[in-house]
């Protein structure tokens, strides 16, 4: 009996990552498949899981559109630049609090952390009024400029965890050396959190990636919409016949930029993960 127990107990927690997982897939499978469909499989009454006579009709067609190849080049465009400024932003900033001993420095800290408590959408009015004033809607400049300023008091957590776990001899031993807090950060520090360093990017560019409120927001021109706002404009509640595998495969390729940036991250972010609870 007792070496049943662990079998079952194996085979239980099997049984339920199996599950979890198929349920966890099933909306990819669908989008896939539904975009090599036809427009008369996807509207027909009945499910149809595999598509009876494969097209890459709604491919080829997405990428002669130029509103969508254009919303690509806005997504990466803006994305590139916002996650620059915030990765470099972010990573000063928890410097600062982690190695770096000024007044207040504590309180400063802890208030910044506050910030995680308020809604996000209690921001959205005010952040609207600001960005008008300064004549900024109807342009990238909302998206992108905030992020230089250190935007996101979680990740500035996590990095700052991160470079307290770094022994302060190094930061010792580099001073009487002569190099300042600059090189400090940039040489030494830096390089050792290069897996918290992935993690971190990894969910700002989910985030920023699929973000559709705030470039629906500020943009409000067709030729800067990004690709989350492209999609949603190609589903008509007007009409009776959805083009879903337009839809479709504009998720896909939508989508695929994720799964290729967690596949080459996911090392660092399973590393990042390891370490922490080691030294945690």
């Amino acid at each position: 009996m007792n070496k049943i127990l662990p079998v079952l107990k194996s085979i239980l927690l099997y049984t339920i990552l199996t599950g979890a997982t198929v349920m966890m897939s099933f909306p990819l499978f669908w989008m896939i498949s539904s975009s090599f469909k036809t427009v008369s499989e996807t509207n027909s009454p009945g499910v149809v899981w595999i598509p009876r006579e494969p097209t890459l009709e709604a491919y080829i067609a997405i990428f002669q559109n130029q509103d969508f190849l254009r919303s690509y080049f806005n997504s990466v465009f803006y994305v590139t630049l916002a996650l620059v400024g915030t990765l470099i932003s972010i990573a000063a900033v928890s410097y600062a609090f982690s190695r770096v001993n000024w007044p207040g420095r504590n309180v400063v800290f802890f208030l910044m952390l506050s910030t995680m408590m308020i809604p996000p959408q209690a921001l959205i009015v005010p952040q609207y009024v600001f960005f008008n004033k300064l004549d900024w809607i109807g342009t990238f400049n909302p998206l992108i400029i905030p992020g230089y300023f250190a935007g996101g008091a979680a990740m500035i957590f996590l990095l700052r965890q991160s470079m307290s776990q770094i022994p302060k001899e190094l930061d010792e031993s580099a001073f009487v050396d002569g190099a300042s807090h600059i090189q400090i950060w940039w040489e030494i520090i830096m390089p050792l959190i290069k897996a918290p360093m992935a993690t971190v990017a990894t969910f700002l560019f989910v985030g920023m990636w699929n973000n559709l409120l705030s470039p629906l927001m500020y943009l409000q021109t067709v030729n800067l919409y990004t690709l989350p706002v492209y999609v949603s404009t190609l589903y008509n509640i007007n009409q009776t016949v959805q083009p879903w595998p337009t839809i479709m495969t504009a998720a896909v390729l939508t989508t695929a930029p994720l799964i290729v940036v967690f596949f080459f991250a996911q090392r660092y972010i399973l590393e990042s993960v390891v370490v922490s609870g080691l030294k945690g």
